[in-house]
C-alpha cells in the first residue's frame, strides 16, 4: 500500500499476538476455564474472540454479563491459567529490532493492552522492550477493553499526540476496530492467527514484526522516517 501524505509521530502497540506469541496460550487458558465452569466452548470459537478483554470475551462466548459472579470467577481463573503458561512464551522474531527502528526514527511508543497490569509487565519482560516505551495503558486504565476504544484512548492521552499523528500496531480485528473508533489507523500483523479478511480496514497488513521491519521503507512508517530525519 502506498504511503499516506501524513506522517506518524507515535505508535500504539498491542502485546498479545503482536509482540509476544501468546494467543494460543490464551485460547488454552480460556477453554479450560470455561470447561471447569461447566461451559463447552470449542477452542476454535475462543480463538475467534482472542484479542478482546475478558469483560467482552466472556459475554460473547457464554452470554454472562460482567455483574454475574460466574463471569468474575471465569476471568480470574483464566488469569491464573494464563500465568502458568508465561514461562513458555516467546517474542516474535525481530520485535525488539522493529521497535528500535521506530525509536531511531523519533517515534513515541506506548502500549495499549487488554491484559491486567501484572500480565502486561510479564509480557513486556518476555518481549524485552520495556526500555523502549514511553508509557503503557492496560486493563486497569479503562472502563471497557477492546474492541471498545477506551484502552487505546488512554494510551493516546498518555503519548500526548493527536489521533492522526499515531498508528496502531495490532494483530486482531479488535485492535483495528478499537483504534478506528477514535480515528487511528492500524498496521495489522497476521501472526495472531487472523486472516486478511478478518483484518479488513487495516492500513496495511504484514506477516509479523520481522516482515514489517524487512519492508519498513515501503511501509506507512517510512513517511515518518523521512520527516523525522529532516528534523534532526
Amino acid at each position: 500500500m502506498a504511503n499516506e501524505s501524513s506522517s506518524y509521530r507515535g505508535v500504539i502497540l498491542d502485546i498479545d499476538g503482536t509482540l509476544v506469541d501468546s494467543n494460543e496460550a490464551h485460547v488454552q487458558a480460556w477453554t479450560r476455564a470455561f470447561s471447569e465452569h461447566g461451559f463447552n466452548v470449542p477452542a476454535e470459537e475462543v480463538r475467534r474472540l482472542v484479542g478482546m478483554g475478558g469483560d467482552n470475551l466472556v459475554p460473547a462466548a457464554v452470554g454472562l454479563e460482567n455483574e454475574d459472579p460466574r463471569s468474575k470467577s471465569l476471568r480470574e481463573r483464566h488469569g491464573e491459567l494464563f500465568k502458568e503458561k508465561l514461562p513458555g512464551l516467546r517474542p516474535f522474531p525481530r520485535v525488539r529490532e522493529l521497535l528500535q527502528r521506530m525509536k531511531e526514527d523519533g517515534m513515541e511508543l506506548v502500549v495499549a493492552t487488554s491484559s491486567n497490569p501484572d500480565q502486561m509487565k510479564a509480557l513486556l519482560e518476555i518481549a524485552d522492550v520495556g526500555d523502549l516505551l514511553e508509557d503503557a495503558a492496560s486493563k486497569g486504565d479503562a472502563k471497557s477493553s477492546k474492541p471498545d476504544p477506551d484502552i487505546v484512548q488512554a494510551a493516546l492521552e498518555r503519548i500526548g499526540l493527536a489521533a492522526g499523528e499515531v498508528v496502531m500496531l495490532g494483530d486482531t480485528p479488535y485492535d483495528v476496530e478499537a483504534a478506528g473508533r477514535i480515528g487511528i489507523r492500524t498496521l495489522a500483523l497476521r501472526c495472531g492467527g487472523f486472516t486478511d479478511e478478518d483484518l479488513a480496514g487495516a492500513l496495511a497488513i504484514y506477516d509479523n514484526a520481522a516482515d514489517l521491519l524487512a519492508r519498513y521503507e515501503s511501509s506507512p512508517l517510512a513517511t515518518a522516517s523521512a520527516v523525522m530525519a529532516g528534523r534532526r
